[in-house]
């Protein structure tokens, strides 16, 4: 199949950098571009759409007021912000003035929405919010069987390269709304692999900050300990220029860097795996400077230790956000349970909520069992897996995840390959990155980049210089918009 709207393609698929210089030089304008993203998403992801993917939850209805504003700005000849006139759509678990905030759930309906502090500051930097996007419900803590990119709010993300496989989770609407060439920026958010997993599978870049890095302020919490929004884009250079907004921190001039090539983190999946060994060859071809390590592996303990943290925090983090939110509702993880009970045929028509009853029972960070897993947990993720492993070097480079999996309601989620490079770095809340690798059976894989604590800029150095290597040959591609098919 080809691009299902292609007079608005062009537009669609522009990076950062060419908005802004299309902008400066006059020959487009914020409410030019405005209007033909929301053609485009009017067309590609309506509902009633054969190549719908979904993406989006909803437009802001001043989003052309928002354009307007800025282009009178742009004409005033004052000081423009870093993003001025860019649009950007924002993961629906974060609150901004007039979009749900649902986090996927019919509970938060009618709830009003407060522009979260990283929204405030992307709107000082003279973004235009042009709307929110799905993503897997609860930012998928509520269930072993869930599916990645559904929620009882917004239904399932498809991906645009293959609209019967998954966008990834949790932010799976904002790395196929990138995909598609409905916005040139998105923000997601990520516990454990939700930003590395949608940009992998939708062929995009995403960035996991440092936890703390980026505020969480009316974000819907599940971990204090590991969640961090972050930006997602097209480019590393968009990507880059979107977190030191969200950061606020000056960009740093290009550096070389040196990385450790993980090589026992592999997929599992052969063409994936190789892949990656042949893009180390063409790197280090290239000049880079690599070093060859074994890395811890994390186990089932490790996996248990991490899980009793995140419910540990979820029950003590969700339950005071709910308590604090404009409006009426639900004011705790208890009363959600209680409520999806109640709309069980909504809430649970596909599967339960098990994570939220072991959560409640779990009795916070106060339980012991939360007590005895997180020095554990962090303990292993620093002083026996990363540490070690990227000593002597500035990054860790591993594949990310093997091609997207097929999405299946009934049976449940059915995750693909993956390899372990999101879990230690989610743990110790270190930065991670993932950028396109290559196309494995006409889907994207991707390359994560793990660096330490408050080191983004040397994750964002080493990924310029990847992409700069991988890209050299050959613009990467745009998705394919695959029609559902049996085994492929």
């Amino acid at each position: 199949m080809h691009d299902p709207h292609p007079s608005t393609s062009s537009l669609g698929y522009l990076s950062v950098h060419d908005v802004l210089v299309r902008l400066a030089a006059g020959g487009l304008t914020s409410l030019d571009l405005v209007d033909t993203l929301i053609e485009r998403v009017t067309h590609v992801d309506a509902p009633d759409s054969h190549t719908a993917v979904n993406a989006v939850a909803a437009l802001s209805a001043d989003a052309r007021a928002q354009a307007n504003a800025r282009d009178t700005e742009r004409q005033s000849g004052g000081a423009l912000g870093a993003l001025h006139g860019v649009p950007v759509l924002v993961k629906d678990n974060i609150e901004a003035l007039g979009l749900p905030g649902l986090a996927g759930s019919t509970s938060l309906i009618g709830r009003p929405s407060r522009d979260a502090t990283l929204v405030t500051r992307l709107r000082d930097a003279g973004a235009i919010v042009l709307g929110s996007t799905n993503l897997s419900q609860w930012a998928n803590i509520r269930s072993p069987r869930s599916t990645s990119g559904y929620s009882a709010s917004g239904g399932l993300v498809a991906n645009p390269w293959a609209l019967d496989r998954s966008a990834g989770g949790s932010s799976s609407g904002s790395g196929a709304a990138l995909a598609a060439g409905l916005a040139p920026l998105a923000v997601g958010t990520e516990t454990d692999g939700s930003i590395v997993s949608p940009a992998s599978m939708n062929g995009v870049v995403g960035l996991k900050p440092t936890v703390g890095a980026v505020p969480t302020t009316h974000v819907v919490p599940v971990s204090a300990s590991q969640d961090s929004p972050g930006p997602m884009g097209r480019h590393v250079a968009d990507v880059a220029l979107m977190f030191s907004v969200l950061a606020q921190q000056a960009q740093r001039p290009a550096q070389a860097t040196s990385m450790v090539v993980a090589k026992n983190w592999r997929t599992g999946h052969p063409a994936t795996d190789q892949m990656f060994d042949d893009v180390v060859t063409e790197l280090r071809g290239a000049g880079l400077a690599m070093i060859d390590r074994d890395l811890a592996v994390p186990g089932e303990a490790e996996g248990r230790d991490e899980l009793a943290v995140m419910l540990g925090e979820l029950v003590d983090d969700l339950s005071e956000y709910l308590a604090q939110r404009p409006g009426e509702g639900v004011r705790s993880l208890a009363d959600v349970i209680v409520y999806e009970d109640e709309h069980a045929e909504i809430e649970q028509r596909y599967f339960g909520h098990e994570f939220f009853l072991e959560a409640v029972a779990s009795g916070g960070r106060a339980g012991a069992a939360y007590e005895q897993s997180r020095p554990r947990n962090l303990a292993w993720a620093l002083d026996t897996c990363l540490e070690p492993g990227i000593e002597g070097s500035d990054v860790i480079i591993a594949p990310a995840y093997g091609p997207t999996w097929k999405s299946d309601l009934i049976v449940g989620g059915h995750p693909g390959p993956a390899s372990p490079v999101t879990g230690p770095p989610a743990i110790a809340g270190w930065p991670i990155l993932s950028l396109p690798m290559g196309v494995v059976n006409g889907l994207p894989v991707g390359l994560a980049i793990v660096g330490r604590a408050h080191d983004e800029w040397s994750v964002l150095d080493a990924a310029r210089r990847i992409e700069a290597v991988l890209r050299a040959a050959s613009p990467w591609p745009t998705p394919q918009w695959q029609a559902p098919t049996r085994g492929l």
